[in-house]
C-alpha cells in the first residue's frame, strides 16, 4: 500500500481494531453514487433512459434518489445527455448524508457556507421544493463559477451565490439563517486510493493543523450566521480528530448556547464520535456526532449536528 506512513500510523490510533478492515477499502475504486435531481425529472425516466443506454444502476436503501454503479461507468454516465442536463448528479453517497441530517424545510432561510462544487446545495434546493431561500458561499473564483453553472443545470431558482470568504459571512449576516450547512475544506483524508498517488500528495500533519485552524473559523462564523433556534451541520472528510470532535469541542466550550443533537442514521457503517483521543478529553455531548466508516462503497465522514437554543 502506498498510503504515507505517518497516515497509516495515525490511522491506527484512530481505528486500532478495525484498520486493516478499513484501510482495504482504499485499495480500489468505489462504485460511483449518483443522485437523480426531482427539480429535472422523476426516477423512472431517468432509469428507462440508462437502461435505454446499457446501465442497470442499483438502488440506495435509504435514499430513493440515490444510486450506484460499477467504476468504469462514471464516464459514460458523466458524458451523458442525463448528466449534461442537470437530471442527475454525480456525488459521493457519504456527502448524500449530509442533507438528510440537516433536513432544510420548503421556506426556510437556509447557508451553505463552503459550497463548491454544489452537491449539497443541488440536494437542499430539492429537498425544499426550490421554495425559500438559499446563500450559497464559495471564494475561489473557478470552483465559483462551476458552482454557479451546476445550480443552474440543476434547475435550483432559489440559489443567491456569493463569491466571498466564509469567514465573513458571521460578522455579515449575524443571526439570518434557518440552517447552516458546514462541509469544511479539509484534509480530505477520506478521498485517499492507495493506486492514485495525486490523492494523498498534499497530506502532512501539518495540513491538518492548517486545516483545524480554517476549520475553527468557519465554525464560528456558522455559529454567528445561525438563528436561535437553528441548526448547523459541521461534516468533513477527514478521520483526523483535530478536525472534527475538536472544532466542535472548542465550538462548545465558547458558545452554552449550543448543543449537540443525536443523529440517526439508516446505515451499519457508522459509530459514535469520539469523546476521548489519545490524552485529550472532549466534551461527552460528542457521543452524539457520528462517523461513517469507509466501505467499497461509501467515504469515511464526519457528521455532527448542532442546535443554538433560543
Amino acid at each position: 500500500m502506498a498510503l504515507p506512513e505517518a497516515f497509516i500510523e495515525r490511522f491506527y490510533a484512530i481505528y486500532p481494531k478495525m484498520a486493516d478492515t478499513l484501510l482495504a477499502t482504499f485499495e480500489k475504486p468505489k462504485r460511483v453514487a449518483f443522485r437523480i435531481n426531482p427539480l429535472k425529472t422523476d426516477v423512472q425516466t431517468v432509469l428507462e433512459k440508462l437502461e435505454a443506454e446499457g446501465i442497470v444502476p442499483e438502488p440506495v436503501d435509504w435514499y430513493p434518489y440515490a444510486f450506484t454503479t460499477a467504476p468504469e461507468l462514471r464516464d459514460q454516465l458523466t458524458h451523458s445527455e442525463l448528466f449534461e442536463n442537470g437530471d442527475i448528479y454525480i456525488q459521493s453517497l457519504s456527502s448524500m448524508l449530509a442533507p438528510l441530517v440537516l433536513a432544510p424545510q420548503p421556506g426556510e432561510n437556509i447557508l451553505d457556507l463552503t459550497a463548491a462544487p454544489g452537491g449539497k446545495s443541488l440536494m437542499m434546493a430539492a429537498q425544499m421544493h426550490n421554495d425559500g431561500w438559499l446563500s450559497v458561499v464559495e471564494p475561489g473564483k473557478d470552483r465559483f463559477f462551476r458552482l454557479k453553472a451546476n445550480l443552474e443545470r440543476g434547475g435550483v431558482t432559489i440559489a443567491h451565490t456569493y463569491m466571498t470568504d466564509g469567514r465573513s459571512v458571521g460578522n455579515k449576516c449575524p443571526e439570518m439563517f434557518d440552517r447552516v450547512m458546514l462541509d469544511a475544506p479539509c484534509s480530505t483524508e477520506a478521498k485517499f486510493k492507495s493506486f492514485d498517488p495525486k490523492s494523498y500528495a498534499y497530506w502532512s500533519e501539518r495540513k491538518i493543523k492548517e486545516m483545524a485552524k480554517l476549520q475553527q473559523r468557519l465554525m464560528v462564523s456558522a455559529i454567528k450566521s445561525l438563528k436561535p433556534g437553528g441548526k448547523l451541520l459541521y461534516a468533513t472528510c477527514s478521520f483526523a480528530p483535530e478536525e472534527n470532535e475538536a472544532i466542535v469541542d472548542k465550538a462548545l466550550k465558547k458558545h452554552p448556547e449550543l448543543q449537540v443533537v443525536p443523529i440517526d442514521l439508516p446505515i451499519q457503517n457508522k459509530q459514535a464520535g469520539f469523546t476521548q483521543w489519545g490524552k485529550k478529553s472532549y466534551n461527552p455531548q460528542l457521543e452524539h456526532a457520528i462517523r461513517i466508516l469507509p466501505t467499497e462503497m461509501m467515504d469515511g465522514f464526519f457528521l455532527c449536528l448542532l442546535e443554538k437554543k433560543g
